[in-house]
């Protein structure tokens, strides 16, 4: 990179940023802490009003090439999530170029944008998954789970479980969302249960703003509650054998499943599952136990002959 390109990277990277250090430019480009040092001084000799705080790093005087184009507070966290499932989704060289994208549309942002961005980058998380789809059922909750926690706002929400089935009405504080297995989850301190709890977000009924606010410092990191749940939840590999004419069926879905690996054994195929739930995985499979068997674990197998036992008592009840 010639060194006009480098003075326009870190003009536009002075803009997408509140404050930026020095070292944090130098690993950007490559470039040691002096040249940065002399960039940034050939920056101030052609009149950009750059400012520089011992320890705190640059900025650039707020109103300093005004923005052509405004962005609401909607859309500039529409760009954190943006990011966070690209990241997951697309290959190393359409995430650079992608990233690249994002910091020129930051450039633009106001600073209290700035700022919010900054708030929320470590609020918004996205686990490790195959297959993300449109969660259209679930788009008016997620928008306002990002509204409240931008806005530290208190959620007044009405909650349904899956397994059994109840609803109640949780007033929440939300600390932050993730998102996992092709579905968006909340973690929240809920004044009902007086602890924090994770929701999935398209099973709320009704999730309203309050005008109430909370103090967010006083909830643990985002991240200290991903690494519990991973601790606490149990997972079983499950191995099964499928038939080539069931492959196709189960290849559709199996991300969804926690596919992990598979391999030609013979006429059939051997996969790999890891899985917290043997219920869900046998339920979503039922419909192929004539194309798929199942190798380990036992429980799973015990499982299929007593669905299949109550099945056949249905029948002929």
């Amino acid at each position: 990179m010639n060194r006009i390109d480098r003075l326009t990277g870190i003009l536009t990277h002075l803009q997408s940023k509140r404050t930026i250090k020095a070292v944090e430019l130098a690993d950007r480009f490559g470039v040691s802490l002096r040249t940065i040092y002399r960039d940034v001084r050939a920056l101030e000799e052609t009149g950009v009003p750059i400012i520089g705080e011992a320890g705190q790093g640059y900025s650039l005087v707020d109103g300093y090439r005004l923005p052509p184009v405004m962005f609401s507070k909607k859309e500039a966290l529409a760009f954190i999530v943006a990011e966070k499932l690209v990241e997951k989704q697309m290959d190393e060289e359409s995430i650079t170029y992608f990233k690249e994208a994002l910091i020129k549309i930051k450039a633009i942002l106001r600073s209290d944008e700035k700022d919010m961005i900054g708030r929320m980058d470590d609020s918004i998380l996205v686990l490790e998954s195959h297959s993300i789809s449109p969660q259209k059922k679930q788009s008016k909750n997620f928008q306002k789970v990002l509204d409240a926690i931008s806005e530290r706002k208190i959620l007044n929400t009405v909650y349904s479980t899956f397994e059994p089935r109840t609803t109640t009405h949780r007033t929440l504080e939300p600390v932050g969302t993730y998102h996992s297995y092709s579905q968006w989850y909340m973690i929240a301190y809920c004044h009902l249960r007086k602890d924090y709890r994770t929701f999935r977000i398209d099973r709320f009924e009704d999730i309203q703003l309050s005008e109430e606010t909370y103090v967010r410092s006083k909830h643990p990191k985002m991240q200290r509650f991903l690494d519990k749940l991973c601790e606490e939840q149990k997972l079983y590999q499950i191995v099964v054998r499928v038939q080539e004419r069931g492959l196709k069926y189960l290849q559709n879905m199996k991300y969804n499943l926690g596919y992990v690996s598979e391999k030609t054994v013979g006429q059939e195929t051997e996969m790999v599952f890891m899985n917290s739930s043997l219920e869900w995985f046998l339920r979503s499979t039922i419909n192929m136990t004539d194309m798929l068997r199942i190798l380990e674990p036992e429980e799973l197998k015990s499982k299929l002959e007593d669905l299949l036992a109550d099945i056949k008592v249905m029948q002929y009840s």
